[in-house]
């Protein structure tokens, strides 16, 4: 039996589903980067997001997707910083969400959580094509020059229609 050392984010790197979509930024409300992307992509209000979405919960925000033609699909990925990832998720040309831990320091990503649960903060943002969508900043900037590249890798989806087989 061979041993894997990585594997492609994505099976086909043909696949293109939302090219073609035209994304606003929107600057963040507060602490709710992931309700400004959820709003970015569906084009309803942060508002509606805030206290109704589980911040930590994908599922959840998958399952608001839903509701426009969209869900979240998993890509295998490891905590490896984003900006190994970044060439290969830029090539596939297509919307992605990338979750990443703010800490630089590794060891604050793996200590043991306080009393409530809390470990280290994290981050959301969109990558469309080559372009990083990030709320805290309410501007869309080149993916090989933000800040996340430099950033331990929480999650990747890739954005994939609702009907889709693969996703969540």
């Amino acid at each position: 039996m061979s041993f894997n050392y990585s594997t492609a984010l994505w099976p086909h790197s043909d696949d293109a589903f939302f090219r073609d979509l035209d994304i606003s930024p929107k600057l963040q409300y507060g602490p709710h980067c992931v309700a400004a992307c959820l709003s970015m992509l569906t084009g309803e209000p942060q508002r509606s997001y805030i206290d109704v979405v589980n911040t930590q919960d994908p599922l959840a925000w998958s399952d608001e997707l839903k509701k426009h033609g969209k869900k979240l699909a998993y890509c295998p990925a490891d905590v490896r910083r984003l900006e190994f990832y970044m060439p290969e998720l830029v090539d596939y040309d297509d919307l992605f969400l990338l979750c990443y831990y703010t800490p630089t320091d590794p060891h604050r990503i793996l200590e043991d959580p306080d009393e409530h649960g809390w470990v280290c903060g994290s981050h959301v943002v969109i990558l469309h094509r080559d372009r990083i969508y990030d709320p805290a900043k309410g501007e869309a900037v080149k993916a090989d020059i933000h800040r996340c590249t430099t950033k331990h890798t929480k999650r990747v989806f890739r954005i994939v229609p609702a009907n889709h087989e693969r996703g969540i």
